[in-house]
């Protein structure tokens, strides 16, 4: 054992790790969310369509997820510090081939290699478990990293927004590239280098073989988001490409010794109850929260007529203000009350506030939506989203703990595809059907709390993780 894996084991070195782990989720989240405001910005500069430069920010979120699949896999077998600083450095670079385009696909290439970054969040989680042996510190420091995943309280894209007003888009993506350099050095000084105690040759072909499912998958649901625009014929081919490939990825899982995934553990609760639970808990919230009700708030023709400032500041910083705050007391408190108590705490208390939110479709008034905002910041932002991340690194097999981290963020990015597909076309159908646009925020809104109800069901086969609980 290493001085600084020692330090770390006894506590002195927890804060050192937590600066780093911290850094390294800053830098990702930078790259997710310092853009939105400079969308338009790019649009101009680039003399791009908003379709065009949308299409950028899907491949780096369609890459993040694929990379998620497997390489907190790899950090088992190489070395995570390694893996995690090698990521930053990457991102680094494709920030650099952003900052420098000067059209669409030169940005395309940029963002997609931003993409590798995609596994930051998974990969903290997994090194903070491997450093943290007590459950409650660990449910509290669980709940610090991926509450600053969720984002900085809104600074993230107030700076991006003036950096892409006073200096132009490209400066945004210096200021990342600068951050991810500063975290890759920050992590190689400060954390301490973990891996499997077992460690075979990593399955590369299984690795393909699940990219290139989940991936189909991904594009297709994309694809789906067109609603009446898409191309039947290509999500049909995609869905039937990821069908295979997952079939032809099941059959190698289970005829060779050391699989990414085994089939065994495809097929336990741990596994398969949590993903469905991730993908529909996804599949109910995200469109809800970073669509349907910021564009509910600017709606002309019903009560509140926000700016797109003032829904920044009525809606979207509170809810994540909200979910910074509650990450670590939701942590601390999966360890005593319990992972799955939380989890469905959580669940359930978003199902309450969706079901206001219908209630008050109409309201002209900004304090309720700013107070259901918040309610909805504490439950999923906070609780919900919070135990969903750490149930996967804590359920995880201990002989490959980067399995199911992986396979769970890739559920958790197709339930965020999958959200605008179902609840943009609920949205649409009622609207058109009714002729008003308030009878469509509310079928998306009713939408949105059933998914999250198919979500609690699921969450009821997850098993307990002994663990990382205290016993009762």
């Amino acid at each position: 054992m290493t001085n600084q894996q020692e330090a770390v084991r006894t506590g002195t070195g927890v804060v050192p790790l937590m600066i780093a782990l911290l850094a390294a989720c800053l830098a990702f989240q930078l790259n997710a969310s310092m853009l939105s405001p400079a969308l338009v910005t790019m649009e101009r500069e680039l003399h791009a369509t908003a379709t065009e430069i949308a299409s950028t920010q899907t491949v780096f979120f369609t890459a993040a997820a694929l990379f998620t699949l497997f390489l907190p896999r790899l950090g088992d077998l190489i070395g995570r510090r390694r893996v995690l600083v090698g990521m930053l450095l990457v991102m680094a670079v494709g920030c650099v081939v952003a900052a420098l385009a000067t059209n669409v696909p030169m940005l395309f290439i940029g963002r997609l290699i931003q993409g590798v970054s995609g596994p930051v969040v998974p990969l903290c989680l997994i090194m903070l478990r491997a450093a943290v042996k007590d459950p409650k510190a660990y449910g509290t420091l669980l709940g610090v990293v991926t509450a600053v995943n969720g984002g900085i309280a809104g600074g993230d894209a107030l700076l991006g927004g003036y950096l892409a007003t006073n200096h132009g888009f490209a400066s945004i993506f210096w200021t990342m590239a600068g951050v991810a350099i500063a975290a890759a050095l920050v992590v190689r000084l400060l954390a301490p280098e973990t891996m499997a105690d077992d460690r075979p040759r990593m399955d590369w072909w299984g690795a393909l073989l699940l990219v290139v499912s989940v991936g189909s998958m991904l594009v297709a649901v994309n694809e789906l988001g067109k609603l009446a625009e898409a191309d039947v014929l290509l999500v049909v081919v995609l869905a039937a490409v990821a069908v295979a490939s997952f079939l032809a990825f099941w059959k190698l899982e289970g005829a060779i010794s050391d699989p990414l995934v085994s089939t065994t553990q495809l097929k336990q609760r741990s596994t398969w109850a949590l993903a469905a639970t991730s993908l529909l808990t996804l599949g109910g919230i995200f469109a809800i929260m970073n669509g349907v009700v910021p564009a509910l708030a600017q709606d002309t023709s019903l009560g509140l007529e926000m700016s797109a400032e003032e829904v920044s500041l009525w809606i979207l910083m509170p809810y994540a203000l909200a979910g910074l705050l509650m990450g670590p007391l939701s942590g601390r408190l999966a360890a005593t009350v319990g992972y799955r108590t939380m989890l469905r705490v959580g669940l359930g208390g978003t199902i309450a506030v969706l079901a206001l939110m219908v209630v008050n479709v109409e309201t002209s008034s900004r304090l309720v939506l700013l107070l259901l905002s918040i309610a909805a910041g504490i439950t999923y932002a906070g609780i919900g989203n919070i135990m969903l991340n750490g149930l996967g690194v804590v359920l995880s097999p201990k002989e490959r703990p980067g399995s199911l981290p992986g396979l769970n963020t890739g559920a958790i990015n197709l339930g965020a595809g999958l959200s605008f597909v179902l609840i943009y076309a609920a949205q649409t159908s009622f609207t058109a059907e009714a002729g008003s646009p308030a009878s469509g925020y509310v079928a998306a809104l009713i939408t949105g709390a059933v998914v999250l109800v198919g979500a609690l069901v699921f969450s009821l086969f997850i098993p307990k993780p002994v663990n990382a609980e205290l016993r009762s």
